[in-house]
């Protein structure tokens, strides 16, 4: 709503600031004669003209608000000259090199009396060398910029005044403290400076007004994110930059220098119509270049070569170990590389780079600052340093006390590797192992993982090794940490560890291949947690191999086939039940088999009886009463039974497994993938969809960051099954476009009907009949390849979509082959969700009333709020109450943000059934927080796309609120919804709470 609004982030009003200051060229004051001795009179004529400072840390926009309100003012006519210091020809400055900047200033006014000017300037300064020389030629400089300011008015600005030399400081300080040129504006922008500086004391001093550009707010760092790229981005984007910038988050030069990294290296992807992160969030860094780097992060002064050298060592230090101060002040020689970085450490701690912590532990104020050095060529080698820190330890203590003692040597020792002797990293590892896991168990599977560095696969200890730090991994849905064990697991199976149980006896180690046999399970299992597939076609083939030899991870890794992910493999032979199956006792170890055991009910690794449940799931119903027999007796109840099947219909693994293992031994915790994915669905259904697309696009990007991660079939297709049913096609297809045609998992299947069919009602130039049947014989494939790869759950969706299709298309064949169809699959599934399906259709197509109702009722039970929104739309249509009934599907579609498909099959109830589709609420009611938080952004000039980047919602969701609020409000134009904000018209009629 302002005159000039300024495209900068969070800096409108410094801008309207600082142009004010540049406007007050000028006026009547300005005639009054300047020249007098002494600055009183002056000071006085220029009144009117301010001398403005503006100050802020590095990066924070000074010179870019300065440019701004240097454009408005010109735009407006006026005239703004730049006050060039840093051209004076003596280095040192001082009033010679002012008197050069006057005079580059004067040469710039073109009015006819630049000689004259310029001859009383260098008359003065010829004399200058006198007593009071210095203050004469400072007064005269006053009286020629105000002469000339009086025939062509303009203003002064001059940037990066903490550059400027001492003298020349000084001089300009008392120029325009004493005398001030009337009827010039001066603005001046600089960092603040540090005590002692002379430039700290005059400049601030000789200012009328200091403004200070505080950091942007994280809203801010966001709108600029979002400027930046010109697109929406991903909520967690912008978390991931704040966090990396730790104090430099409020700078948006910083901001913008982590941005530029990652389109360097490839880092962002658009993906759902929204940027995302495709590089770990701890690995995003400001710009490489020691010279950026410098300006951001060393606030006082540039560092020089040296100081950014040893910064980048210790960077390297501090990536894969905890350094404390005591490390590097523990050098012995005084010219070591290490007794070097100590130095160093003392002076970054100064220049407030490296924190310390209470415990002495150094770490990176702004760890995009350590990221960025990292990438520097380091004079020292790091490795070595790691090295060095150990032995000081272990030389005074022993390798097995020092563990015991300093657990945090591991981490030096893993990244030392090679550098240090096995005799020497063995013992030390396994003593910080067995310290930590009391009070720290990532640094102990760390320590785990690292004494598996050293240990030959034949090393009796191996085993036992590859068992604890699975266990420990586990525990807290570190699968990435488990699946770190796969190259050591292969090479210890393939090791002779003896098969005989008299001859492992004989070496103390009774559950070698028992324990081994429970590790291969436990990286099976993480694998599906993080989507990767032993089968697909880029997996190692050696795991394959492992597998083979072992039945029992074999049976769990055919899972992820019938779970979408990777292709379908047969569940392998073997034992049928917990009491069979091979490592049941408690292992190798320290006790830790006694937790995290293979037998039934004793750890988060399920038996091969829970695995076939979890597989039977998505099957028939017959085969799935068959692999509850083999479960002990009570080990479920009907509601788990229920959960599990559910879970199947989705694809939901963690799901499935959550109700199979109930909540004593499955750890939810963590960040996988199939964790995540539980939670998309959980968000589906309960119809919280902007929060299950960012679901997605985690997932997605997760897969695509080069971890161990991987994507699975069905988060892509429920996020195209939420686009589709928004009305959002184009973005539909690109999710499906990202399923291999192979894939024929139910829910892949319903989103390509539903995208198939309305892509064809959208096409005008299609048939709508023609459309639709190409549409239905698609998905009738994709139902018998399912049917094929023993895929049942989910397939009444399928059918459930195919007899809406049917019914609409007026096709009594079709919609009775469907039909009976669906009953089939119910007869042979017997699942709930199937039930349900079935209710509805007899609903749809006899006019069931009673079935309808029943199924809303199961489905409300169930909590399914898509499908509850089906049985109101059919309630409707058959219904003794439609008006009621179309009323909770609108609420409940509103609430989905359901677009053009669900809208057009209510609008056509209501005109059958006669009743009129009703309003969300009445006009009076008052706005909702989110609404009020709408407006305001409106007001402020904020374009769709960075409210929806703000709101995390697509820019189609952010049209619909704004269609919505123009409707409450009785505005016409996002104008007029402003000016009814901000003069207190929407208060007044009663829509804003509290006002």
């Amino acid at each position: 709503m302002q005159q000039h609004p300024s495209p900068l982030v969070g800096r409108h009003g410094e801008v309207e600031d600082v142009a004010e200051a540049l406007r007050t060229t000028g006026g009547t004051a300005a005639g009054t004669t300047a020249g007098t001795a002494g600055g009183a009179t002056g000071r006085t004529a220029g009144a009117e003209a301010r001398t403005l400072l503006v100050t802020g840390g590095a990066g924070t926009g000074k010179t870019a608000v300065v440019e701004q309100a240097r454009q408005m003012v010109v735009q407006e006519g006026g005239r703004v000259l730049r006050f060039g210091w840093e051209s004076g020809e003596d280095p040192a400055g001082g009033t010679a090199a002012l008197t050069d900047a006057v005079c580059g200033v004067l040469a710039k006014v073109h009015d006819g009396r630049l000689p004259a000017r310029i001859a009383a300037v260098r008359r003065v300064q010829a004399r200058a060398g006198g007593p009071g020389g210095e203050v004469a030629l400072l007064s005269t400089l006053g009286e020629v910029l105000a002469d000339a300011a009086r025939e062509v008015p303009f203003a002064l600005i001059l940037d990066s005044t903490e550059r400027m030399p001492d003298r020349t400081a000084s001089a300009l300080g008392l120029l325009l403290r004493t005398f001030r040129p009337a009827g010039v504006p001066v603005v001046m922008a600089g960092r603040p400076m540090g005590p002692g500086y002379i430039t700290a004391a005059q400049l601030p001093a000789a200012a009328d007004r200091v403004l200070e550009l505080p950091p942007l707010s994280s809203a801010e760092v966001g709108e600029l994110v979002v400027r930046r790229l010109g697109r929406s981005v991903e909520p967690d984007l912008v978390t991931a930059v704040l966090a990396s910038l730790g104090p430099l988050a409020g700078s948006p030069a910083a901001v913008l220098s982590v941005l530029a990294s990652l389109e360097e290296r490839g880092g962002l992807l658009e993906l759902d119509g929204q940027v995302c992160l495709t590089v770990p969030e701890g690995g995003l860094r400001l710009r490489a270049d020691a010279a950026e780097l410098g300006r951001f992060c060393w606030p006082d002064a540039p560092p020089d070569a040296g100081t950014v050298a040893a910064a980048a060592v210790l960077a390297g230090l501090v990536e894969r170990a905890e350094v404390r101060l005591e490390d590097l002040h523990r050098a012995k020689s005084p010219a070591g590389p290490l007794e070097a970085v100590g130095r160093t450490v003392d002076r970054l701690v100064a220049e407030r780079v490296v924190t310390v912590g209470q415990d002495g532990r150094i770490a990176f104020a702004v760890p995009a600052l350590a990221a960025a050095l990292r990438t520097l060529p380091a004079r020292a080698e790091v490795r070595s340093l790691h090295a060095t820190i150990t032995r000081l330890v272990t030389d005074r203590l022993g390798a097995t006390a020092a563990g015991t003692r300093r657990p945090r040597l591991a981490g030096h020792v893993a990244a030392a590797g090679a550098m240090l002797d096995d005799s020497l990293a063995v013992p030390l590892l396994l003593a910080a192992a067995g310290s930590s896991v009391r009070f720290n168990q990532a640094w102990a599977v760390r320590s785990y993982h690292s004494v598996l560095r050293h240990l030959p696969p034949h090393d009796p200890r191996t085993p036992g090794v590859l068992h604890e730090s699975a266990g420990l991994s586990l525990g807290h849905s570190d699968h990435i940490g488990v699946l770190a064990l796969a190259e050591p697991l292969l090479a210890c199976l393939d090791a002779p560890h003896g098969d005989d149980r008299g001859e492992r006896e004989e070496r103390g180690n009774p559950g070698d291949r028992d324990g081994l046999e429970w590790v291969t399970r436990a990286c099976a299992l993480s694998a599906l947690h993080e989507h990767r597939s032993p089968y697909a076609e880029d997996a190692e083939p050696r795991y394959r191999a492992a597998l083979e030899r072992v039945p029992a991870g074999a049976v769990l890794a055919a899972v992820g086939g019938r779970y979408g992910i990777g292709p379908s493999a047969p569940m392998a032979s073997g034992p049928g039940s917990a009491a069979q199956e091979p490592g049941s006792g408690t292992g190798p170890g320290s006790g830790f088999g006694s937790a995290f055991g293979s037998g039934s009910g004793s750890g988060p690794v399920p038996s091969v009886a829970e695995v076939r449940l979890v597989a039977a799931a998505v099957g028939s119903g017959a085969e799935f009463e068959r692999a509850g027999q083999g479960m002990p007796g009570d080990a479920l109840g009907e509601a788990a039974l229920d959960r599990l099947r559910n879970a199947a219909a989705y694809g939901d693994l963690a799901g499935a497994l959550e109700a199979v293992l109930g909540e004593r031994r499955y750890v939810a915790a963590g960040e996988s993938t199939a964790v995540r994915y539980h939670s998309m669905v959980r968000d589906y259904l309960t119809g919280d969809w902007d929060s299950a697309l960012s679901c997605a696009r985690r997932i997605e990007t997760r897969g695509r960051s080069g971890g161990a991660a991987g994507v699975g079939q069905p988060a892509r297709a429920l996020a195209a099954e939420i686009q589709l049913m928004r009305g959002e096609l184009g973005r539909a297809r690109e999710w499906l476009d990202l399923i291999p045609d192979s894939v024929c998992h139910p829910l892949v299947a319903r989103a390509r009907l539903g995208v198939r069919y309305w892509s064809g009602q959208a096409d005008r130039a299609l048939a709508g009949r023609a459309s639709a049947d190409e549409a239905l014989e698609a998905a009738r494939h994709d139902v018998r390849r399912a049917r094929e790869s023993g895929l049942l759950a989910g397939l009444d969706r399928v059918l459930l979509r195919m007899l809406s299709i049917t019914v609409r298309g007026d096709s009594p064949a079709a919609t009775r082959r469907t039909l009976e169809e669906l009953e089939a699959l119910y007869e042979e599934a017997a699942s709930p969700m199937t039930y349900e399906a079935v209710l509805v259709a007899r609903g749809m197509v006899h006019g069931d009333a009673d079935s309808a109702l029943a199924a809303y009722r199961l489905v409300r039970r169930r909590v399914d709020l898509p499908l509850s929104v089906d049985c109101c739309q059919c309630l409707t249509e058959v219904g003794d109450d439609p008006q009621s009934w179309l009323d909770e599907a609108m609420r409940s579609g509103h609430v989905l943000g359901m677009g053009r498909p669900v809208r057009s099959l209510l609008g056509a109830a209501a005109r059958r059934r006669n009743v009129s589709i009703p309003r969300r609420r009445a006009a009076r009611a008052g706005l909702s927080d989110r609404e009020v938080r709408l407006i305001g952004m409106v007001s402020d000039g904020s374009t769709n796309r960075q409210i929806a980047a703000r709101l995390a919602c697509s820019e189609k969701t952010v049209e619909q609120r704004l269609s919505r609020l123009f409707q409450r409000t009785g505005c016409r134009s996002r104008v007029e919804l402003a000016a009814a904000w901000l003069d207190g018209s929407l208060a007044r009629q009663g829509l804003v709470p509290g006002h």
